[in-house]
């Protein structure tokens, strides 16, 4: 499922897993070109396999305590901010509309926002089953990163009809989410925020589309 979420940026590219790596795993793994592989472990006979290509690089990954700040170099001085440690949960969640999303659409937004979290602002992602169906990122626009979403999606056959949609920042206007409806997604997260936030929501309304907000803006510049 990962692979298929865009397996035309998966070429040469870098897999990480949160499980251990076993042999039918890296099998698949060995048909790619995948540079560089990251796991907490790998079983013997996934090692032989992976160890097939001399160039490939593999990695194992340690529990550590991360820094509490972020340090960015800014023109002639430096910026110091908190890490953003927020994982969106189903207990922050706060439902604006009428319609109030499903189980299984909680468990797709809050995977779709997971992602939105760790990928380049504006940013917009579009999940279904727990499976990325595509990301728009690091767009002038919040519309832009939309449009490019949902094109990433048809390029790779994956039908939106009954998607959500994630986003990293408000939505000042209700555009986004009207042209995410158009495209069949019928359930959104988004931090809110904005003065305009009713606009979207009476959209949301009138269209039986589903929408949370979690009051925790994931902006990554």
């Amino acid at each position: 499922d990962a692979l298929a979420g865009d397996p035309v940026s998966a070429f040469g590219g870098v897999l990480i897993s949160n499980t251990e790596i076993d042999k039918p795993t890296a099998e698949e793994i060995h048909g790619l070109f995948c540079e560089v592989v990251i796991a907490p472990s790998f079983s013997e006979e996934a090692l032989t396999i992976l160890k097939g290509k001399k160039n490939r690089i593999l990695l194992k990954i340690h529990d550590v305590d991360m820094p509490k700040m972020n340090v960015r170099s800014c023109l002639n001085g430096i910026l110091l901010q908190d890490r953003n440690n927020v994982t969106d949960k189903a207990d922050n969640l706060k439902t604006v509309t009428n319609l109030a999303p499903t189980d299984a659409q909680i468990d797709d937004l809050l995977f779709a926002s997971k992602i939105c979290k760790h990928t380049k602002s504006n940013t917009i992602v579009l999940a279904k089953n727990k499976q990325l169906y595509a990301s728009g990122t690091g767009q002038t626009s919040r519309v832009d990163a939309l449009q490019q979403a949902i094109h990433k999606a048809g390029s790779f056959n994956f039908d939106l009809n009954g998607a959500v949609m994630a986003s990293d920042a408000f939505f000042p206007f209700p555009d986004c989410v009207e042209i995410a409806n158009n495209a069949g997604i019928n359930a959104v997260i988004q931090p809110g925020g904005s003065i305009k936030d009713q606009l979207s929501i009476d959209y949301c309304n009138e269209n039986k589309v589903a929408m949370v907000m979690t009051g925790t803006r994931h902006f990554k510049h």
